[in-house]
């Protein structure tokens, strides 16, 4: 008995999904020839060549030029239009904030970065917000309508609707509808985030904990916090506090800093925020104080971590935040106290993103989320005009 002919859905589901296998194929990738496009995808040629049309039809893929002094018939070379819409990351700390734009492959286009500071009213924080994104938008020649997607990594407890449930370093800012306030600001999609948790996330993207499928982010600097991937996913838990352990008492980590900033190294006069630099580079230098200090500070940094590393089990633990600088004086004190209470301590590593990595998670935590809902098994494939993305994001109608 002969199986019954494919109906109108299914082929038409057929087509979308071929067209979703050329579009991971593409991503990220040099221009393919069809041939190789058909090779990777499993495709027959002429069933790429179908694909190929019509995602050049949709705008998602263009064909590009040939190769200059190629010899005979050149064979037609595509790419995914990454340039076909564009995200943002945001970095709010209490002393700054950074925004970063990218493409939909993640390459960076343009940064802004505005000084602010833990007293600044929320009404001007969200401004350095508004003119840190506009900075961007700017430099690149784009406006607010060609974005897709915002994501604000912020310091404190986020909870999943987007609101800074608590936060300890910038006053004024637990209780923020973080969401909301940027969703009247930007016509697209709005994500928020913890920061430890994007950073956590940048790092196994693009970072040292590429491939670890379980992995701890210490977040070091002048606030203490940390960002966990579990199984190779960011892990939020169910109200989206995990490893947020300065708010355990027995911890320490809420005034870890402060460790090094009353360090008797510290001479009269030296800023708040420069103590701690100037206490690691005398540690460096051999000073004994200064090194009794950042042993104590170490001390701090690995109970949490340990408590951690115990109830995860991970892969690798990536020092970061602004300390990892002088991960030649933190790191081998925090190995040793890790290996004294832990059954197998973790392999240690330090960022390599410096200041960009929560605006990298962010970026990357955007297009994750975009992929989702525009290259996700279940919707059709939409046209990328920039024009129509925020219709697109946010109507009701299926992607």
């Amino acid at each position: 008995m002969s199986n019954p002919a494919p109906s109108g859905g299914d082929l038409s589901r057929l087509r979308q999904l071929n067209s979703l296998a050329a579009i991971r194929v593409l991503r990220g990738a040099e221009p393919l020839t069809l041939s190789v496009l058909a090779e990777r995808t499993g495709l027959s040629r002429p069933s790429t060549k179908d694909v190929m049309d019509e995602l050049v039809g949709l705008g998602w893929v263009e064909e590009v030029a040939p190769v200059a002094g190629t010899m005979g018939r050149p064979a037609r070379r595509y790419r995914f239009r990454a340039d076909g819409g564009h995200v943002v990351g945001v970095d709010i700390g209490a002393h700054k904030v950074l925004a970063a734009l990218a493409d939909l492959d993640g390459n960076i286009l343009a940064e802004t970065r505005h000084t602010v500071d833990p007293d600044t009213p929320t009404d001007a924080r969200l401004d350095a917000i508004d003119k840190a994104i506009a900075g961007c938008l700017s430099l690149a020649g784009l406006t607010r309508r060609d974005l897709w997607a915002v994501t604000a990594g912020t310091t404190g407890l986020v909870d999943p609707e987007g609101r800074v449930a608590l936060s300890t370093a910038i006053r004024n800012w637990s209780g923020v509808d973080l969401a909301g306030r940027l969703s009247e600001m930007f016509p697209c999609t709005v994500l928020v985030e913890n920061d430890s948790k994007l950073a956590a996330l940048a790092e196994w993207q693009r970072g040292v904990a590429q491939g670890a499928k379980d992995v701890l982010f210490l977040h070091a600097g002048r606030r203490t916090g940390a960002g966990l991937i579990v199984d190779g996913k960011l892990h939020r838990g169910f109200a989206g506090s995990a490893g947020e352990i300065s708010l355990l008492p027995l911890s320490r980590w809420a005034d870890g800093s402060a460790l090094l900033d009353g360090s008797p190294v510290v001479p009269t006069g030296i800023p708040p925020q420069d103590a701690a630099r100037y206490v690691l580079s005398a540690a460096r230098d051999g000073d004994p104080a200064a090194m009794e200090s950042v042993e104590r500070y170490v001390e701090v940094l690995a109970l949490g971590a340990a408590m951690m590393v115990l109830t995860v089990d991970p892969e690798l633990v990536i020092l970061g935040g602004s300390f990892s600088r002088a991960a030649d004086i933190l790191l081998p004190p925090l190995r040793r106290r890790l290996a004294e209470v832990c059954m197998r301590p973790p392999e240690l590593r330090v960022s390599t993103l410096g200041d960009e990595c929560v605006v990298l998670g962010g970026i990357g935590y955007a297009i994750h989320h975009l992929d989702g809902r525009l290259f996700g098994v279940e919707g059709g494939l939409p046209t990328p005009l920039p024009q129509h993305a925020d219709a697109m994001l946010t109507s009701g109608a299926p992607l």
